[in-house]
């Protein structure tokens, strides 16, 4: 500061002999160089999103990808409407009210009997009692029932649980007439689906009529004596 005013003490003394004070700024002079570049400043504020270019074609179609997760269930559905079942075995809205029915009919008819057994839906019955062919006939066809006949290996077997206590026969419902069928026919001549004749069976000597038994080996055979007695057994 006190160089300062020294300074411009001076510049008063001096000015008193020109008439021009060398303390005032001269005339402007020329542009100088320019300077080197300063340091990069701090980045800027990013601007707007520019616009979408223009879609490109589609690739090729890559590889299947893993199988996804199973989605949750849906809400179940609403329920069905019940139908209305009428005693009308007819009625096709209740299509199983007829087999429920007779199987119930089956079952008491079944129980009225000393020896009973089942296979699927057919009812093997006895009373343990015996008889000549025609009277087996007449005993089942009298209760609305038919001589049993087996369908298949199973129900032939099982026929024979029916044997003991001196039982070692029982009728088949085979037709015997060999006119109306060579002993292949049951007793409404539809033809056998299923025979278990035992060797040389069925005989070939019998002319005219003969009766089917199954033995207690599940064989059958034929005889001429249809009166002799042997085991009755029906079918429901």
């Amino acid at each position: 500061m006190q160089l300062f005013l020294l300074f411009c003490l001076i510049c008063l003394m001096a000015s008193s002999g020109t008439g021009q004070s060398p303390c005032l700024p001269g005339p402007k002079g020329e542009k100088g160089d320019r300077g080197p570049s300063g340091p990069l400043g701090p980045p800027g504020f990013p601007g707007s999103p520019g616009l979408p270019g223009v879609r490109g074609a589609p690739g090729p179609k890559g590889d299947r990808g893993d199988k996804g997760y199973s989605g949750i269930p849906g809400v179940p559905g609403l329920p069905g409407t019940a139908a209305v079942c009428t005693q009308d075995l007819t009625d096709s809205s209740c299509p199983g009210l007829k087999a429920l029915q007779d199987s119930v009919t089956k079952l008491q008819l079944a129980i009225t009997f000393t020896s009973v057994v089942r296979v699927g839906q057919k009812y093997f019955v006895s009373n343990k009692q015996r008889d000549s062919f025609s009277k087996a006939v007449e005993f089942c066809s009298s209760r609305g029932l038919e001589l049993a006949l087996p369908q298949n290996e199973k129900e032939n077997n099982i026929l024979t649980q029916f044997f003991g206590d001196g039982h070692r026969m029982a009728w088949m419902g085979v037709n015997s007439k060999k006119a109306e069928g060579n002993f292949r026919v049951d007793l409404k001549r539809r033809s056998l689906t299923f025979t278990k004749w035992g060797e040389g069976q069925p005989d070939r000597s019998i002319q005219d009529t003969g009766c089917t038994m199954l033995r207690e080996d599940g064989v059958w055979s034929l005889t001429q004596e249809c009166s002799q007695s042997s085991l009755i057994i029906c079918q429901i």
